[in-house]
C-alpha cells in the first residue's frame, strides 16, 4: 500500500478500526498483564468495549465527513467507556478528535498536536498523576512525535517515530513499585501502543504485531523484560488499572455545580488537603472524587468558589482500601431468566426508587429479582458496562429515582457518570462485591426516598467484610507465601492474598478462619459455577464444627472464575 503523506477522514477512520481490531486480538495479552495472578485482569476487555462503541458510533456517520467522524469519537469514547482503563482511553481519544476535527488532511504537525493534547487530557482529569501508568507512555510518546515534527518530518515519520519513544513502556517498573514487585509492565500502556501500531499501518503499511499466545510463559509480561516473568514482593494493592493511595482515611465522592473557569482553583484547594484527586466534566458540571483526613473541609473547597456541591457520599477507606476483587465473567446475554427483572422495565410496577444492579452468575439475577431489584445490567470485572448500558436501564425502570448498585471498584466512576446524563434522580452506592449488594439490599424500601435508601444502603454494604476464592493462573509470591500456577487463593478485602492451598474447599476455610472473628452474626456463601456439593458441604461441615454460634445462608451464585465469595456480617 501507498504511504501516505496526509490523514484523511478514511485514513482516520480506518486507523480507529484498525485500533479496535487490534485491542480485540490482543486482549487476552493485556489482560493477563495484572498485579494479581488471577483469571479476570480486565484491561484488554474494557479498551476493546470502549473501541467497540467507538466504532459503532463512527460508523452510523458519513465516511467522508471528518466533523461528525470527529464528534463520533468523541462521544462514542465517552458514552461506551468502560473502567478506569476505558475512562482514560476515552480522554485519549477525545483529545485526538477534537484536535483533528476541521483539520483535515492532517500532516505530521497536526498529527503531533492531537497527541500533545490526548496526553494534556488524560493529564487534566488527575490531579496528582502517578507516573509509570499509561499516563507516562501517552505523554513521552507524545514528546517523541512533537519532536520529529518541529524537526520538519512528514506524517509517515512523525509516526514511525513514535516507535522509539514507545520503548518507555519497558520503564513504567521502574517508576511504579507495585509493577515492579508483580514484573509486569503497565497494561493501559502497553494497550496504548496499539493505536501508534494501528496508526503506522495504515500511514505506511507496517505489518502490526501478532498476538501473544497463552503459554503460560507471562507473555507480553515476558517479552516486555525479554525473559521469563519473575515477582516477588507485596501485592497489597488492586488490579494493574489501579493504584491505591492509602494514606487519607475517608473517600468523599459528589456531583458539583461549578463555574469552568473555577475548576483549578478548585483542584488546587482539593489539591492541599487530600490525593487520588479526579476531577472530569465541563460546562458547569463536575463529577469529583478525593482521598483525604478532612471531610469538611473537601466539601466547604466548591462553596467558597461560588460552588454547589450535592449527592455527597463519603467512605471510610480503612474498610475500602487494598482490595483486588471479585471480578467475574458475565454470564448473561441482556434478558435474564427471571421475568421480574428486565432492562426494558416492561410491566414493572412503580416505586418511587428502583435498584439497577450489575452482575453476572444466573443465580445472583434470580436472587435480585427476589431483593426487588428492578433492572439487571449485565458486567462484571472482564466485561464492565458501558455509561450507557447503564443510563438506558435506569432510563427504563419504573421510578424517578433509582439507586445503583456496581458491585465492582472498577464501575463505580462509569455508574458516577449517570445522573449528570439522565432526567432522574441517580445514586450510586459504591459496593465492590456481591455480598456488600445483598446487604445493602436488605435494608432497601422501595417506597422511601433515594436519599433515605443511600444512606441505609451505604451503613449496610460497609458493615460487611468480603473474601474470595479463585484460581492462580502464574508463579508469584505474596505475604501469604509462593503461588504456584493452580494453586487456590483466598483474597480479603483490604488484605489481600490471605491464603493459599491446592483446592477450593481447604483454601475457602483458611479464608474463613482469618475473616471471621468474636463479633461476626452471620456468613453468606456465594456458591460460582465451578462450586461442587462436595466442596460446599465441607465449607458448612467445618462452620458448624468450629463456629456454631454464626448463622450460615447458602446461595447458588452461578459466577465464574469464583468458585466462592463470603461475606461476614
Amino acid at each position: 500500500m501507498p504511504t501516505l503523506e496526509r490523514l484523511n477522514t478514511e485514513a482516520l477512520r480506518d486507523t480507529v478500526r484498525t485500533f479496535r481490531d487490534a485491542v480485540r486480538a490482543h486482549a487476552g495479552g493485556l489482560n493477563r498483564l495484572n498485579v494479581y495472578p488471577v483469571p479476570d485482569g480486565d484491561t484488554g476487555t474494557n479498551m476493546a468495549r470502549t473501541l467497540d462503541a467507538v466504532v459503532a458510533e463512527m460508523d452510523g456517520t458519513d465516511p467522508d465527513d471528518l466533523d461528525a467522524t470527529c464528534d463520533a469519537i468523541s462521544h462514542g469514547s465517552l458514552m461506551g467507556a468502560r473502567g478506569n482503563s476505558g475512562v482514560i482511553l476515552s480522554q485519549i481519544m477525545r483529545g485526538i478528535a477534537t484536535t483533528l476535527k476541521t483539520q483535515a488532511p492532517v500532516t505530521g504537525a497536526k498529527f503531533a498536536e492531537a497527541l500533545q493534547a490526548a496526553a494534556t487530557g488524560a493529564y487534566q482529569a488527575v490531579l496528582k498523576p502517578i507516573e509509570g501508568t499509561i499516563l507516562t507512555v501517552v505523554r513521552l510518546s507524545a514528546d517523541g512525535a512533537k519532536e520529529a515534527a518541529d524537526a520538519g518530518g512528514s506524517l509517515v515519520e512523525v509516526v514511525a517515530a513514535l516507535t522509539v519513544f514507545a520503548g518507555t513502556l519497558e520503564n513504567t517498573p521502574e517508576q511504579l513499585a507495585v509493577l515492579k514487585d508483580a514484573g509486569v509492565v503497565d497494561a493501559g500502556g502497553a494497550g496504548f501502543l496499539l493505536l501508534l501500531d494501528s496508526a503506522l499501518h495504515v500511514v505506511d503499511g507496517e505489518a502490526l504485531p501478532d498476538p501473544e499466545e497463552d503459554d503460560g510463559s507471562g507473555g507480553a509480561v515476558a517479552a516486555a523484560f525479554d525473559q521469563p516473568a519473575q515477582r516477588s514482593g507485596s501485592m497489597k494493592i488492586g488490579g494493574a488499572d489501579e493504584v491505591d493511595v492509602a494514606d487519607q482515611r475517608y473517600e468523599v465522592m459528589y456531583f458539583m455545580d461549578l463555574a469552568d473557569e473555577q475548576i483549578n482553583a478548585f483542584k488546587q484547594g482539593w489539591g492541599a488537603i487530600g490525593d487520588s484527586i479526579v476531577v472530569v466534566g465541563g460546562d458547569g458540571i463536575w463529577n469529583c472524587h478525593v482521598h483525604t483526613n478532612d471531610i469538611g473541609a473537601a466539601i466547604e473547597v466548591p462553596l467558597d468558589l461560588g460552588g454547589r456541591p450535592k449527592q455527597i457520599r463519603v467512605t471510610d477507606l480503612f474498610e475500602e482500601v487494598d482490595e483486588e476483587h471479585a471480578k467475574r465473567e458475565a454470564a448473561m446475554t441482556g434478558d435474564t431468566t427471571n421475568a421480574s427483572i428486565t432492562k426494558a422495565g416492561g410491566g414493572l410496577p412503580p416505586v418511587t426508587t428502583a435498584v439497577v444492579a450489575v452482575c453476572s452468575g444466573e443465580g445472583l439475577v434470580e436472587l435480585f429479582a427476589q431483593l426487588r431489584v428492578q433492572g439487571v445490567v449485565t458486567g462484571g470485572q472482564t466485561m464492565n458496562p458501558s455509561t450507557s448500558e447503564l443510563l438506558d436501564t435506569v432510563a427504563a425502570v419504573n421510578a424517578d429515582q433509582v439507586v445503583i448498585l456496581p458491585n465492582n471498584k472498577n464501575i463505580i466512576p462509569v455508574a458516577e457518570q449517570v445522573n449528570a446524563l439522565s432526567a432522574k434522580q441517580v445514586m450510586v452506592v459504591p459496593t465492590t462485591s456481591m455480598p456488600e449488594a445483598l446487604a445493602a439490599l436488605v435494608v432497601y424500601d422501595p417506597e422511601a426516598s433515594a436519599d433515605i435508601n443511600y444512606a441505609q444502603m451505604v451503613e449496610a454494604a460497609e458493615s460487611v467484610a468480603t473474601g474470595e476464592v479463585t484460581q492462580a493462573i502464574r508463579d508469584t509470591s505474596s505475604d501469604a507465601g509462593p503461588i504456584k500456577e493452580g494453586d487456590w487463593i483466598g483474597i480479603v478485602k483490604g488484605d489481600g492474598i490471605a491464603a493459599i492451598s491446592d483446592s477450593p474447599h481447604s483454601v475457602s476455610i483458611a479464608l474463613l478462619e482469618h475473616l471471621l472473628d468474636d463479633d461476626a452474626e452471620l456468613v453468606t456463601v456465594i456458591a460460582g459455577q465451578d462450586a461442587t456439593a462436595e466442596s460446599t458441604a465441607a465449607i458448612e461441615g467445618w462452620l458448624s464444627d468450629h463456629r456454631a454460634d454464626i448463622a450460615v445462608e447458602v446461595q447458588r451464585g452461578g459466577q465464574p472464575l469464583y468458585p466462592y465469595l463470603f461475606g461476614i456480617e
